[in-house]
């Protein structure tokens, strides 16, 4: 099969890109040509920019593909384009979208038929991404375009392109500092690996059951907060000094009664609540689910359990998860440190070390 992918240089999509030629498909890739990356021999690579519709047209215009696999559309305009060009040309368009689109839930775990946030907790991203589901739903109602949606949750592997996660685990436990863990570290997560992914895309590829359809996916097991700490200081062979943020402090920092007070160059003066910028809540969050990473702060509070099933995609197409948390940490530490990461990365701490000192004096 020839396959079209949109993107394919970085981390998910690289992948893919790996998996579809692996398996003997025939792969073209878009994108601006402006990432290097270790392509597969053989792999044909077009240029444009999304962004211009003109040069869109012109290049995907000439290109024949029985299928594409769209990891880079983010706007209803980009599915738009994407309809309008290969409407009658493709047998499958694969639409990848994320689980920050479903609204919170104690009820787990949270299938394709949940509710989605659509509320004033989504943020733009997930927004777009349920407006371009919208899109492609419609159009295999009304016009049988053949799209299929597929919701990705937090990924981990080589290359991820959010480092403050498993990357940031690793360098705090290289350097000796302090594990944070929210709460009692009770609260269960969920990851994926991207090469098991990239295995599940793969498989979807033209098949009618999953037309119209959307899927997550994720990983096949969980683990709790303090369980990832426990793997992957298993993992590095560390003794790690793991610090529980209490969950009274996890609240007050959570609403923005208190916050972490950064110093600055001008004053080493706390910030007060009067004189926060906007999002300076929302990064606190952010960095807060990043102590042992957790999805969709605008969504799910520190504390809530969050996991998906992928019941659904094992029905239709018959994937089942080849690697397990351990095996894909171990996976994506190996390449880690393959790539000589543990001697030129660098994170800042500065947040986590105001914390560790207020978890320290009881604040």
């Amino acid at each position: 099969m020839r396959v079209l992918v949109m993107g394919g240089t970085q981390f998910n999509g690289l992948a893919l890109v790996h998996e579809l030629a692996r398996t003997g498909h025939e792969v073209v890739i878009l994108n601006r040509g402006q990432t290097e990356a270790d392509l597969p021999h053989g792999i044909e690579r077009v240029v444009a920019d999304r962004t211009n519709e003109a040069q869109m047209r012109d290049v995907l215009g000439s290109v024949d593909v029985d299928a594409v696999i769209d990891v880079s559309a983010y706007l209803p305009g980009d599915v738009e384009l994407m309809i309008d060009i290969f409407r009658g040309r493709i047998a499958h368009y694969v639409f990848i979208s994320s689980t920050v689109t479903y609204a919170a839930s104690d009820l787990l775990p949270i299938t394709e038929n949940h509710p989605d946030e659509r509320g004033e907790d989504q943020q733009a991203y997930g927004r777009n991404k349920l407006l371009c589901e919208d899109l492609l739903r419609r159009e295999w109602r009304e016009n049988r375009f053949p799209a299929t949606t597929v919701a990705l949750s937090m990924v981990m592997g080589a290359g991820n392109i959010i480092p403050d996660r498993e990357q940031r685990m690793f360098q705090r436990m290289l350097r000796g500092r302090p594990i944070l863990i929210p709460g009692n570290g009770r609260t269960i997560q969920q990851i994926g690996h991207a090469d098991d992914q990239a295995r599940a895309l793969r498989m979807i590829l033209c098949q009618p059951v999953t037309f119209g359809e959307r899927y997550n996916l994720t990983g096949g097991d969980y683990f709790t907060q303090e369980g990832y700490v426990d793997a992957c200081a298993s993992l590095l062979d560390r003794e790690v000094e793991k610090l529980f943020v209490p969950p009274s402090l996890m609240d007050r920092l959570w609403s923005g009664d208190l916050e972490v007070a950064m110093p600055t160059p001008e004053s080493k003066a706390d910030i007060r609540s009067s004189d926060r910028k906007p999002n300076t809540l929302a990064m606190n969050r952010f960095m807060l689910t990043m102590l042992v990473q957790q999805i969709a702060p605008n969504i799910h509070r520190w504390d809530r359990s969050v996991f998906f099933s992928v019941e659904k995609l094992r029905r239709h197409v018959g994937w089942e998860p080849e690697l397990t948390f351990r095996a894909s940490l171990e996976r994506t530490w190996r390449w880690y440190r393959d790539a000589g990461l543990p001697d030129t990365q660098d994170f800042d701490f500065a947040f986590e070390d105001e914390l560790i000192r207020m978890v320290r004096e009881g604040v």
